[in-house]
């Protein structure tokens, strides 16, 4: 095939109208089809010049698109038998190694399980047929597999991504959609479960746990930190009352964290700052809670191994550690604190204009005098405080990105 031209058309007398006849690209053969659209009736009200017929049939043209590269592309694509599966392959390999916001090997694990099974449905389908009732289909078959409406839309989401992945040499998609959520029959996500504690669970939770794992869950209770920005944390990033987030760990990977404003400083409790200062006993370099290689210890054993049991003796019912963080938004916001030094310790984004006109994150004197007044809300086990905290100069936000960056 190659680029279609400019056409007029031929104009002719069917009965009483006249009709514009145009060639247009069909998906499935190679050879244009011929195509005949009214123009206006031969005489009476509505009827046209010679002239005005001629305008009007390069208009119908131009609305049919046969002419426009989208079509022509949209159909090549077809035809050369393009699947999802093979777009959605070279999309995820494009989007892991792209400059602008190349994805974290955390979601890179996650889009591929997605494809995985999203490719048992739509996987051979050719790409350019991928549309509503596809979608409709594929959520019928998440439907019939007992799927949750959150995990329905994030698996959608992904081939949204896929079908808006293709463009053409000018950057626009060779296959825009309205995606249509009513004729697709996508549920809404409703009562989303997001467990949290209170500070009786926290105290208890300690209270059930030893050495490391007492260590580590209280400053994710304490600071509400991501675990993997808690698992990422070396000896020279706590500094005093603060604790510096650099990066996290995934998997065993260390890496930059979650988003930009994982970047920051956190403003902890002198009691927390006396337990962590024990913790380290005089190491210097180093993570914070690393295995016997030195390496961070494992997400995943803490979790199956530390939480689980200790939530089942407590007879509570299993969840994941951003139950911790919950529990330190509740504390922070029940207790006052600015809602800009709430998002800067918790490493969520400003909200509006106001939010980056405010200089109260620069402020480490203020920020300090917040975090004591408002506590931890919960008790640290007097066992694993030998000796008081010597409060060291913070850091300061600066440090964390170069001037020049």
């Amino acid at each position: 095939m190659s680029r279609r031209f400019g056409q007029s058309g031929y104009i002719e007398k069917k009965g009483n109208a006249y009709y514009v006849r145009f060639r247009i690209d069909v998906a499935g053969q190679d050879e244009r089809a011929y195509k005949s659209v009214r123009i206006c009736p031969t005489h009476g009200i509505g009827s046209m010049t010679k002239p005005e017929r001629a305008r009007r049939a390069k208009e119908l043209i131009a609305e049919s698109g046969a002419d426009s590269p989208e079509l022509f592309n949209r159909v090549q694509g077809f035809n050369l038998g393009v699947t999802f599966k093979q777009q959605s392959e070279t999309w995820l390999k494009r989007v892991k190694t792209r400059k602008r916001r190349p994805i974290k090997p955390a979601t890179a694990s996650s889009w591929t399980r997605y494809q995985t099974w999203i490719n048992t449905v739509l996987g051979e389908m050719p790409f350019a047929s991928v549309n509503n009732l596809a979608l409709k289909e594929l959520v019928c078959k998440m439907s019939e597999a007992k799927f949750s409406p959150k995990t329905m839309h994030d698996y959608l989401q992904v081939v949204k991504m896929v079908v808006a992945s293709a463009v053409n040499e000018q950057g626009e998609e060779l296959h825009p959609r309205k995606w249509n959520h009513e004729f697709i029959d996508l549920p809404q996500v409703t009562n989303q479960r997001t467990p949290t504690f209170n500070a009786e669970d926290i105290t208890k939770i300690l209270a059930a746990s030893t050495g490391d794992l007492r260590v580590l869950f209280a400053p994710l209770s304490g600071t509400g930190m991501r675990v993997g920005e808690a698992l990422a944390l070396e000896v020279k990033d706590i500094c005093g009352t603060t604790i510096t987030v650099r990066q996290g760990v995934w998997n065993g990977i260390v890496q930059s964290p979650k988003t930009a404003s994982g970047l920051r400083e956190i403003d902890v409790h002198s009691t927390l700052a006396a337990l962590l200062k024990e913790y380290i006993a005089g190491r210097k370099s180093g993570f914070l809670f690393q295995n016997a290689s030195g390496k961070p210890i494992s997400q995943t054993n803490v979790l199956k191994r530390g939480l689980h049991p200790v939530l089942e003796s407590m007879k509570r019912e299993k969840c994941g550690f951003h139950s911790f963080r919950r529990y330190r938004v509740t504390h922070l916001r029940k207790n006052r604190v600015p809602e800009d030094l709430l998002r800067f310790w918790i490493g969520h984004a400003d909200q509006s204009v106001t939010d980056h006109y405010s200089k109260v994150k620069e402020d480490v004197e203020f920020r300090n005098v917040c975090a004591e007044n408002v506590g931890l809300g919960f008790e640290i086990p007097v066992a694993e405080l030998k000796r008081e905290c010597e409060v060291a100069p913070s850091c300061t936000q600066n440090d964390l990105v170069p001037q020049n960056a």
